[in-house]
C-alpha cells in the first residue's frame, strides 16, 4: 500500500497538469535599487509573481548571469537576482567585501522586497554567501536552500595552500584582463557565443581589481564551510560539476536529507551550459519540497513527470 500511494498521487498530478493552460511568455525583468543599512546602493532584477526565488551570482559575476533561470521560473514564481556590492550595476564601494556583510546585504534585500520565505539559490562564491546568511540569520526566513558548484571543505580539494592563493592574487593584480579572459572561458564546457563571453568578461572587469582580490581573500580565509550545513533545516539541493564530486559525496553523507546532483558534462557555470537540465532539476526539487505554485509542475515536460512516478 505504501508503494501504491506515491504512484497514485503521481498519476493524479499528471492528470491535473494535462488540463492546465500552457505557460505564458515570461514577463521582462525590471531593474530596481535599494540602499543597505551601511548606505550602499544595490541593484537587482525582479519579475514574476508567487513564491519567491532569490538568485545570488558568483565572484565578480552580474545578476543577469542567471538569465535562463529568470526567464524560466518567472512564469510561476517571483524571481529576483541581484548584484552584490561592487558587482554589476550596484554601487562600487571600498568597504564591506567580507562574508558577514555580504550575507547581511542578502538578508536586507529580502526584507526590503518582503520576499520571506524565499528559496535562496547561490552559485560559487554566492553559495558561500548563502551559507553565511544561514549561519548569521538562521532559516526562519527561508523555504529552501540551493548551493551550486562550490568547495565546502571536503577533501581532496578542501583547501588551496597559501602559496597558490598568493600567486593567484598577484596574477590578478598584474594581468587582470588576461586572468579574467581565462577565468570566464574556463567557466563553460559547452560552446558559448563570443559576444556572450565578451559580455560576461566586461561585467567581471567592472568589479575593481582590489575588490576582486579582497573578496577572494575574505572567503578563502574561512576554509571549512561544512560546519554550517547542520544549521540548514530546510530542503537542501546541492548541485556540482564532476571536479566537485567529492564535495557532493560529503554533503550526501553529512546531510542525508539533501538532494545532490552531479553535472558530469558541464562547466562551472552549469546552469548556463545545461540550462534545461538545471531548470528541470530545480523545478522538480521545488515540487518535491512542497514549494510548487498552482501551475509550477507545468514547467516539467510530460516525460519528466512520468519519470517521477
Amino acid at each position: 500500500m505504501s508503494a501504491v500511494r506515491p504512484m497514485l498521487l503521481g498519476w493524479l498530478t499528471i492528470m491535473v497538469l494535462a488540463v492546465q493552460p500552457a505557460a505564458k511568455n515570461p514577463p521582462a525583468a525590471q531593474s530596481g535599487f535599494f540602499t543597505t543599512s551601511d548606505g550602499v546602493r544595490l541593484h537587482y532584477l525582479q519579475t514574476g509573481q508567487g513564491r519567491s526565488l532569490l538568485f545570488v551570482p558568483g565572484w565578480t559575476m552580474p545578476a543577469w548571469i542567471w538569465e535562463h533561470q529568470i526567464a524560466y521560473f518567472s512564469r510561476h514564481y517571483r524571481v529576483v537576482a541581484f548584484d552584490p556590492r561592487s558587482h554589476g550595476d550596484s554601487e562600487r564601494v571600498t568597504e564591506g567585501h567580507y562574508p558577514n556583510r555580504l550575507a547581511r546585504d542578502i538578508r536586507e534585500l529580502t526584507q526590503h522586497l518582503e520576499l520571506s520565505p524565499t528559496v535562496l539559490v547561490g552559485w560559487s562564491m554566492g553559495a558561500l554567501q548563502v551559507l553565511t546568511a544561514v549561519e548569521q540569520f538562521g532559516t526562519g526566513w527561508l523555504s529552501a536552500v540551493v548551493l551550486v558548484d562550490e568547495v565546502l571543505g571536503y577533501p581532496p580539494n578542501a583547501w588551496i595552500d597559501s602559496r597558490r592563493r598568493g600567486k593567484g592574487r598577484l596574477e590578478l593584480q598584474a594581468d587582470r584582463k588576461g586572468v579574467t579572459d581565462r577565468f570566464v572561458r574556463g567557466m563553460y564546457k559547452r560552446p558559448q557565443p563570443e559576444d556572450y563571453l565578451q559580455r560576461v568578461m566586461a561585467a567581471s572587469l567592472r568589479v575593481p581589481t582590489n575588490t576582486a582580490v579582497t573578496l577572494g581573500a575574505g572567503f578563502s580565509a574561512v576554509g571549512d564551510w561544512r560546519k554550517i550545513l547542520p544549521n540548514i533545516d530546510r530542503p537542501l539541493l546541492f548541485v556540482v560539476t564532476e571536479p566537485q564530486r567529492k564535495q557532493a559525496e560529503g554533503v550526501s553523507a553529512d546531510v542525508p536529507s539533501a538532494r545532490v546532483e552531479v553535472f558530469e558534462r558541464a562547466g562551472h557555470a552549469l546552469f548556463v551550459d545545461e540550462p534545461d537540465r538545471f531548470n528541470r532539476l530545480l523545478a522538480d526539487f521545488l515540487i518535491q519540497a512542497g514549494l510548487g505554485a498552482a501551475n509550477t509542475c507545468s514547467l516539467l515536460s510530460r516525460d519528466d513527470r512520468q519519470n517521477q512516478v
